[in-house]
């Protein structure tokens, strides 16, 4: 039986103004390349694909002429454009399939129906191949219509391991996990990692992203800040960048490179601090808290201003004053007038902010302090005396009980400050010694004897105290005083008070406690108050006086909280401080989630088991998110943990309020009846209970 053969419909050139464009298109909704484009690209290439058409009849059923176009009307419109723009001839003959049978409607549907997209692996592959015949990046994208960086993203697509392409034509990988293996030009090190995630319950991209980043340095941290990018690159450091979502500046690959480079620069400012006469320069990338806090703080006097920056300065000053004082007649202008107004004060502060001048001889015993603060700048502090490196006392001779000198095998004691009492300073009284003229001594007026002096004293200690007592704001003055002389001149013989408050150095330091928002707030009060106090400790108690009283009040707060201590000590079980800490909290109104503390996985979530991790996601974001993790390694579980925890306000047991306390009790012994079984595990050490705290395995690192 013979087959019918297809015939196809014929095709001619028909002049452009013989065409019109056919109500029965079904496409309705604008979508795709716009007109604009399509006509830029027909210009650059002429028409690709030919239209179809139908003729005109007219009432006799005879052809007008004239063709309607159901089919292409996109490029019937950019052909129509680029007639208006005259750059096309109305008579241009166009490429067209002249239909008769069926529906014209039908023939619309068919074609948007029945045409392919293209994959975007062939979009990206046929970009790679637009690169390497010698097209630019720029000249890719503007023959397409869309950004440079489109054609970067689709450029580095291309470039993944061609295993890994596969994967994804075959449909075993989405778009978002391929995007997610661009982090890295290391194609071995993507194959690793995806054969460790096909193996994984959950393939996110984020956790591919954690993979193959592991072991880099992000560009955020305090080290490579501290280095620039400039540098790491010049040195050879390669660097990660992910050009599908924010990276914060990437990643950079080479950890140890970047240690030396820091190790580099901040020796080489320790030497410019060196050549200004410090006895010693200690360099570290960060020192623990509270490293200076038994040291004595020099007090240095600023560099004054030249002529030249003192003019600058009051001109500076000028013109703030009159953008303040100025309304903006729009918003353009009060943008203009706010970032002036914020350079202003930047270089106001620049000039403000005046380097010190220390005293030669002081320069010699102190020390100076070379480290990287937590937004990678360099941090200098100046002017720390340690104790054994005061200035020796000069000796005077003792007189004794009978006139002569003695009191010790040389003769002589150290000199002691005046005494002080009240608001007065009183210095020792002269006694009457014995006259050149060898008179009796019998006749002569001694010294009193020391017994007699000291049961002198005792009275009027005793008199002094209860008198004392009956005067607060005088004992108040009086102990603040003592403290000051204590933690601002870190010597105590100069008050008759025997008061101090001992600031505990921390035997654990957590990580990043100095960039704490605690740590920031205390030492700059310490700073502020160091400066209103006078140099001379003789000069202190005046300066005291001249306070009012909200000023010494809040002094003294600052000087006691240095004395606060209500860490948890396993070998030094002190449940009655601990008690009163808590107490202490709820008088302050503590609260820990305001003052920053938030779950990391270097300060707490790799520190406890996983299920310890699974109940506070559980507690903070609820059961549904807890399951969302609680298939995942440790390592993985902690790290998604601390971002589901990030301002969830989620606080430990230890850290919580706790505003009713009950007294702990101690055991018949004497000994804290709470013992390390009853504490929770993560609390009695630092070891994993469950075993989970390996790192990933080698097939995954």
């Amino acid at each position: 039986m013979a087959v019918d053969k297809i015939v196809l419909s014929p095709s001619r050139d028909i002049p452009f103004n013989k065409l019109v464009l056919a109500q029965a298109n079904v496409r309705k909704v604008k979508a795709g390349v716009s007109i604009e484009n399509l006509a830029e690209d027909i210009a650059r290439r002429t028409l690709l694909h030919g239209l179809a058409v139908r003729p005109v009849l007219d009432a006799e059923g005879a052809e007008t002429g004239v063709f309607e176009v159901p089919v292409g009307g996109r490029r019937f419109r950019a052909l129509e454009l680029l007639v208006k723009q005259k750059r096309m001839s109305r008579t241009q003959p166009v490429p067209c399939v002249v239909r008769h049978a069926g529906l014209a409607e039908e023939d619309s549907l068919a074609e948007n129906l029945q045409r392919a997209p293209l994959h975007p692996l062939d979009q990206f592959r046929a970009f790679q191949t637009l690169r390497e015949v010698g097209l630019g990046e720029e000249e890719i994208a503007a023959r397409f219509f869309v950004t440079p960086a489109v054609v970067k993203q689709r450029l580095k697509l291309a470039g993944v391991a061609p295993a890994l392409l596969d994967v994804y034509a075959e449909e075993s990988m989405t778009l978002e996990q391929l995007m997610a293996f661009t982090v890295t030009d290391d194609r071995a090190r993507q194959e690793q990692v995806w054969e460790t995630v096909s193996r994984a319950v959950s393939r996110e991209p984020y956790q591919i992203r954690r993979l193959l980043t592991e072991g880099a340095v992000r560009a955020s941290d305090k080290r490579a800040l501290f280095v620039g990018l400039e540098a790491y690159t010049a040195a050879g450091g390669p660097v990660m960048r992910d050009l599908f979502q924010h990276d914060d500046g990437g990643w950079w690959q080479d950890p140890a490179l970047l240690d030396r480079l820091v190790a580099e620069k901040l020796e080489a400012e320790a030497t410019t601090v060196r050549a200004e006469g410090w006895k010693w320069v200690e360099v570290s990338l960060a020192f623990p808290y509270g490293h200076s806090r038994s040291l004595r703080r020099l007090s240095g006097e600023p560099v004054p201003l030249t002529e030249v920056e003192q003019a600058r300065y009051d001109a500076l000053h000028a013109e703030y004053e009159q953008l303040e004082a100025t309304d903006p007649a729009d918003l353009e202008a009060l943008e203009t007038s706010a970032l002036r107004l914020n350079a202003i004060d930047e270089e106001l502060r620049g000039l403000e902010e005046r380097p010190l001048v220390y005293e030669t001889a002081e320069v010699a015993r102190a020390r100076v302090f070379v480290s990287v603060d937590a937004e990678g700048r360099l941090q200098v502090d100046r002017g720390y005396v340690r104790p054994e490196d005061e200035a020796s006392v000069e000796p005077v001779p003792e007189t004794s009980s009978d006139g002569t000198g003695g009191g010790g095998t040389d003769g002589f004691v150290a000199a002691q400050p005046a005494a002080i009492s009240g608001s007065r300073v009183s210095a020792p009284v002269p006694v009457p010694t014995t006259g050149s003229d060898g008179a009796d001594e019998e006749d002569a007026i001694r010294p009193l004897p020391d017994r007699l002096q000291t049961e002198l004293s005792v009275h009027r200690t005793l008199a002094l105290r209860d008198a004392l007592a009956q005067d607060p704001d005088t004992a108040f003055l009086a102990a603040l005083h003592a403290l000051c002389l204590r933690i601002f001149h870190h010597r105590g013989s100069g008050s008759c008070v025997e008061l101090a408050v001992t600031s505990v150095p921390f035997s654990v330091q957590p990580p990043d406690l100095a960039a704490s928002a605690s740590a920031k707030a205390i030492d700059a009060r310490q700073c502020g108050w160091a400066e209103q106090l006078p140099k001379d400790p003789d000069d202190l108690w005046t300066a005291l006086l001249g306070f009012d009283g909200d000023s010494r009040a809040a002094l003294f707060a600052h000087c006691v909280s240095l004395g606060v201590n209500a860490v948890h000590e396993s070998w030094n079980r002190t449940p009655q401080r601990a008690a009163h800490a808590d107490v202490l909290a709820g008088a302050v109104g503590l609260d820990m989630v305001a003052v920053g503390w938030t779950a990391t996985v270097e300060g707490y979530l790799g520190r406890v088991p996983k299920l310890r991790i699974l109940e506070a996601v559980r507690e903070a974001r609820g059961p549904e998110a807890a399951r969302l993790i609680d298939h995942l390694r440790k390592p993985d579980m902690a790290k998604e943990a601390e971002r589901l925890l990030t301002g969830s306000g989620w606080l430990p047991e230890p850290l919580r309020a706790r505003p009713e306390e009950t007294p702990v009790a101690e055991d018949g012994d004497g000994t804290d009846s709470t013992d390390t079984d009853a504490l929770p595990a993560f609390l009695t050490g630092d070891g994993d209970p469950e075993g989970e705290g390996e790192e990933l395995s080698a097939e995954a690192a």
